[in-house]
Order: structure tokens, then sequence, then C-alpha cells
């Protein structure tokens, strides 16, 4: 079904792997329009309850492919950004399901803002992200400008930016830009112990939580209150709610279905 990528569901979880492994998953065209209908399917299947994005071989994704984009005449870098990357970022940030990044290698320019772009980064210690646009000159884009001071604070943002600093697994940890950090080997268990919880955990009310942390950024203390109590609203009404109250009465385990 996709040529530049690997889409897998299983049990609740929709694994995406870039699969330019040559170029270091770098995104040519192709790779960028397969990754957004990706994230469709990914969004509107309702068995999928988790998603995880990866790369195939040593990398996560370095970027945007330099030589595909020079081989472009009058290439638009605004073009770009609003027919290719800009829909990736809005599609993973109002996705109402948890994405998880697998941060297996590099994760490079567009690479960097993709994993940054995901709810909860799970890194090997061998992995390094780094805004490696000042590089060939150019500014932070796919979201980099928004989510890094947000992570980081706005001095180490800076200069991460400016100075393009290659943030190795542990220090990315000790920073606060990936949640958990492992070596290579652990990466999977790592990952697992993720998808294993979300994939039985109340989808609804998480993706409205989502929602509510995406907004609070951006919104008044009275705002939020509001958006609160609507949301709560929403979830009280979920069979997950219904199961869950059910559960703490009979003094079980609840057994939530994402609906």
């Amino acid at each position: 079904m996709f040529e530049f990528l690997k889409y897998e569901n299983k049990g609740g979880v929709a694994t995406i792997t870039l699969n330019r492994p040559e170029v270091f998953n770098a995104f040519n065209d192709g790779l960028s329009y397969e990754l957004q209908d990706a994230l469709k399917q990914a969004s509107k299947d309702e068995l999928v309850r988790v998603v995880v994005i990866t790369g195939e071989g040593k990398a996560f994704c370095s970027g945007q492919d330099l030589k595909a984009s020079s081989a472009q005449e009058k290439r638009s870098f605004i073009d770009s950004l609003h027919k290719r990357y800009n829909p990736i970022i809005r599609a993973m940030r109002n996705m109402p399901k948890p994405i998880i990044a697998r941060l297996n290698g590099v994760a490079a320019g567009a690479g960097c803002s993709l994993a940054l772009a995901c709810d909860i980064i799970v890194a090997a210690e061998e992995s390094m992200l780094v805004e490696v646009f000042v590089n060939i000159g150019l500014v932070l884009d796919s979201g980099s400008s928004y989510f890094l001071p947000r992570l980081v604070g706005s001095a180490k943002a800076f200069e991460m930016s400016t100075m393009g600093s290659r943030i190795k697994g542990k220090e990315a940890f000790e920073i606060g830009l990936v949640n958990k950090v492992v070596p290579l080997a652990e990466l999977d268990e790592a990952v697992k112990v993720y998808t294993d919880y979300y994939a039985s955990a109340p989808t609804k009310a998480i993706g409205m939580m989502k929602k509510m942390l995406n907004k609070a950024g951006n919104s008044s203390l009275d705002d939020m209150l509001d958006y609160e109590a609507y949301c709560q609203e929403i979830a009280g009404s979920t069979e997950d709610y219904k199961e869950g109250v059910n559960a703490f009465l009979e003094k079980r385990k609840a057994e939530f279905k994402g609906r």
C-alpha cells in the first residue's frame, strides 16, 4: 500500500515506520504525502488506540532529502511547508490518540520536528536530536519553533536552534526533550510498556486530554476551566466512564474499549 513507509496495525497499536534507510529516512515528496495518508488512516481506524512512529535502520529521520529537493527547479519553501510538512504536524497534534516516537537514531531538521510533535518520546541512548537548519542557512520549521521552547525553555531552545547542537539520548532526557531513554537493545521493550498501557486505556478521555493540553498553552485559566467542564460532560457520557465506575465499585480492573 505504501512505497516509502511501512504501516502495521496489531493489537490496537499502529506502527508507522519511515522506510528510506539508504538516506537515513529523509523526506522526499513521496514519503511526506504517504505519512499524511498513514496518519489519516490511523486516526480514522477505531481499532487503533495508540500510534508509534519510528525509522527503519539506523536513523529515525534525517529531515529533508536535500539531494531530491536540489534537483527541483524554482522550489518554493512556503509551498513545501504548507503542502508537505505542516499537514503532518497538524494531523499529529489533532489526532485524538497518543503518538509515541520510537527514537532509534538521529532525528535532524524536520525529523527532529517530527519527533517533538509526538506525545511521548522513548529514545535510545544512541539516538540524537539536532535542529540542523542553521547549518544550511535556514530557520526552524515543521513546528520546532513551537515545541522546542515549550520543552526546554527559551534560552536552551535558542542555543540548540542557532548552534545546531547535537543532543544525544541521555542529555535529551536530562533537559526534558524525551520521556525515557534506554540502551538501543531495550528500546522495543520500553516502547511496549507505553503501547500496552495506551492500547487498553480510555482512548476518548486521553484524546480529549491531549486537546486540552494543546489548548492550555494559549488560553487563560477561565478559558480552561470552561473547556474542562465541556470535555468532562462528554467524557462522562462514554462507555469507558461507565466501565471505570463499575470496575471501581466491583473492585476489579477496568476493561476499557476506547468508546
